[in-house]
């Protein structure tokens, strides 16, 4: 008998505040447009690269809830809360790094994980030597919206089937 796999879904989702470095907000749902990223998203939604005038690729970001856990184990900590990390989207039973240049399907909305995230100074906030730990790949991805839709905490997470070449 095979040990059942955990189900692949959303576990929580953050909005940024409009000041930088305030508590990321905790909500329900999120609503995703193609090329422009979170609705009422203050800080990132809508951001347009200066050098090409193209929609920024920075539309949200994603961490496993599992790695989030490692971290805070390999750190002392007993835990880390929901959106301390600072990203939009906290998932459980997936491991994001290896899907980056794919697809995945959530809730209506469809994403495409560009590449793993790299921490940030605030990371030290939360404790230090997390910053570091959480170098190589262990931050999660970045993503963009390449279907636009509503994303709701449980969700389940699926994987885009890759087209075949025409």
């Amino acid at each position: 008998m095979h040990a059942k796999q955990p189900s692949r879904r959303v576990a929580s989702l953050h909005l940024h505040p409009v000041r930088p470095g305030d508590p990321l907000k905790a909500v329900e749902f999120i609503e995703v447009v193609v090329d422009k990223g979170i609705v009422g998203e203050p800080r990132y939604f809508g951001r347009v690269n200066q050098t090409s005038g193209k929609p920024s690729r920075r539309q949200l970001s994603l961490i496993e809830r599992e790695q989030i856990a490692e971290h805070a184990a390999t750190l002392g900590l007993q835990t880390i809360p929901p959106g301390a990390i600072r990203s939009n989207i906290e998932t459980l039973g997936i491991n994001l790094v290896p899907l980056v240049g794919r697809e995945l399907a959530i809730g209506d909305a469809v994403l495409f994980l560009y590449e793993p995230r790299t921490p940030c100074a605030r990371m030290e906030a939360i404790c230090i030597g997390l910053k570091a730990h959480a170098e190589d790949c262990r931050q999660g991805v970045m993503a963009q919206v390449v279907k636009s839709g509503r994303i709701t905490v449980n969700d389940p997470i699926r994987l885009v089937k890759a087209q075949a070449p025409v």
